[in-house]
């Protein structure tokens, strides 16, 4: 069986891959932020959506 790639979800909301289009969509809809400070946070913070979550919250 192969996969439906029509569905692209979140899998993992534990962590951010800022190489997936449509898991940074979903990110920077979550967070309100633009591709480019979510990409900042992440580049501080790392993959983890917590440890990010907190970077964009003291900002």
């Amino acid at each position: 069986m192969s996969d439906d790639l029509s569905k692209k979800g979140q899998q993992d909301r534990s962590s951010i891959n800022m190489n997936e289009e449509h898991e940074v969509v979903y990110w920077t809809q979550k967070f309100n932020v633009s591709r480019e400070e979510l990409q900042k946070a992440v580049d501080q913070a790392g993959r983890s959506a917590d440890a990010v979550a907190k970077v964009l919250r003291s900002k």
